[in-house]
């Protein structure tokens, strides 16, 4: 049987879309170095022309519509079977909807997600791409797992033609490949990996995806289409923490998850940076145990420590991730630091902190100019998010006078430039949170005070940063 014969490539530049006929280390139109890719090379003008007007000939013409007239439907979506999941994706996968999730090599990515597929596919007709392990590697991780996979398919292959196939043949509701990395095309004579394998099978698979299959003519949500299928791609991230690959990967996909946590502990973090059918920065809580990932139930409780008494240098938070309010620790050590004193966070804002204790000093009276300051979230969670500047400094201040907080004590709130404490989003949702898990002294912006009080919980306003600590001062 003769063989397919490879499609005709070029090599173009990232930098100005310039091409060139072989590689070269540097772009003979624009001078940069290292920034050609190897990309199927583009029909001639004319013959392109042709070819588009014998392909739409016998087609009809798409009608076009007014924005009020076309009726507008909520998206049906289908439980993961992990709450926490659903929670980030919006409340669960979409027919049609294309997910990538990236994280570091060994934080639960396959694991999360055959649980997932193990829990859909009493169901739905699931598809398990695996291009990194075996077919027997994923049956001894599902059996470790306490996994049943009795209607879990899968398939262990890296060609993307069989994949297609497959997925033609098995006709599933949900797709997970594992990875994209691992995929490519027999029409590109680029190894697997490089940008124009991945940027080109992403394309293919999301295309099918939308389609709901090779021969589908409609989309996701298209009139009298198939319904599409719902396509989880695992991709590989950088040393930096980012999606490898092009930066194109995440603009073709609807959402992009990360999964984030440190190896050595047993909390994991999914977190929405991108979802066209639901909210941004949500995100989901794990616990790693022997029988996989479960979905921790109150996640404020990851990030508080256990003080039998109350320390200096310590102040709980409550923040906001996406719709959840969650309470976190910012703890603070201030030492002796010499002529060069350093300035660390960990899960905060590194120029943030040097822009606080400014602030400190010139509104507040209290100089760190000679001390070392070191400010870290408790659990490994990141915060990014101006509300956390209160409780930074109150911890700072804290540390430095060696004064302990009172038990119970919480802040939150923006600090400005100008010394000015600068109300939180959603205030209430945070003070009502802190009040159910016993919390019973609050320091907040005067723009978050309830109207009503909040049962159990004192609530200190204040309007600027000397008010905030002489309020701590006098809870002493």
């Amino acid at each position: 049987m003769a063989h397919a014969k490879p499609a005709k490539t070029v090599f173009s530049c990232r930098a100005c879309g310039g091409e060139s006929p072989k590689w070269l280390g540097k772009c003979p139109h624009c001078g940069e170095w290292n920034t050609l890719d190897e990309v199927r090379a583009e029909a001639p003008q004319k013959h392109r022309f042709q070819a588009l007007s014998a392909a739409g000939a016998g087609a009809a013409a798409q009608a076009v519509a007014t924005l009020s007239e076309i009726e507008a439907a909520d998206c049906e979506r289908t439980s993961t079977g992990q709450e926490e999941l659903d929670r980030v994706l919006g409340g669960g996968l979409v027919a049609g909807g294309v997910v990538l999730i990236g994280g570091d090599p060994g934080i639960g990515k396959s694991t999360l997600l055959l649980q997932a597929l193990d829990a859909m596919s009493a169901r739905l007709p699931v598809l398990y791409v695996t291009g990194e392990e075996s077919g027997a590697q994923v049956a001894l991780r599902a059996r470790r797992l306490g996994l049943s996979g009795a209607r879990v398919r899968v398939l262990a292959e890296i060609q993307l033609e069989r994949i297609l196939a497959t997925i033609e043949a098995e006709k599933p509701a949900l797709v997970v490949i594992d990875s994209i990395q691992t995929l490519y095309s027999s029409e590109l004579t680029s190894a697997p990996g490089s940008v124009t394998q991945v940027r080109e099978c992403a394309a293919q698979l999301t295309r099918v995806a939308k389609s709901g299959g090779l021969g589908g003519p409609g989309g996701s949500g298209g009139s009298g289409g198939p319904p599409g299928i719902a396509l989880v791609l695992v991709g590989h991230v950088t040393k930096e923490g980012a999606l490898a690959g092009p930066r194109v990967l995440e603009h073709i996909v609807d959402t992009v998850l990360y999964f984030e946590g440190d190896t050595h502990s047993s909390f994991r973090l999914v977190r929405a940076v991108k979802n066209r059918f639901g909210a941004v920065n949500e995100i989901g809580v794990f616990a790693m145990t022997e029988r996989g990932l479960k979905g921790v139930a109150n996640p404020s409780a990851i990030f508080l420590s256990t003080h039998g008494e109350p320390v200096p240098g310590s102040c709980v938070l409550v923040t906001l991730e996406g719709t959840r309010p969650l309470l976190v620790e910012i703890q603070a050590l201030v030492d002796s630091g010499g002529a060069s004193p350093r300035r660390l966070s960990v899960g905060l804002d590194r120029d943030r902190l040097a822009m606080l204790l400014a602030v400190l000093h010139r509104h507040a009276g209290v100089s760190c100019m000679d001390q070392d300051v070191f400010v870290n979230a408790v659990g490994g969670v990141r915060i990014d998010e101006p509300a956390a500047d209160l409780a930074v400094l109150l911890a700072i201040q804290g540390s430095l006078r060696a004064r302990a907080l009172p038990r119970g004590f919480i802040a939150f709130g923006e600090v400005g430039l100008a010394g000015e404490v600068r109300p939180a989003p959603r205030g209430q949702e945070r003070l009502r949170e802190a009040a159910k898990l016993g919390f019973s002294v609050a320091v907040v912006p005067q723009a978050n005070a309830p109207k009503k009080p909040i049962e159990g919980l004192e609530v200190h306003a204040v309007r600027r940063i000397e008010e905030a600590i002489d309020a701590v001062r006098s809870l002493a």
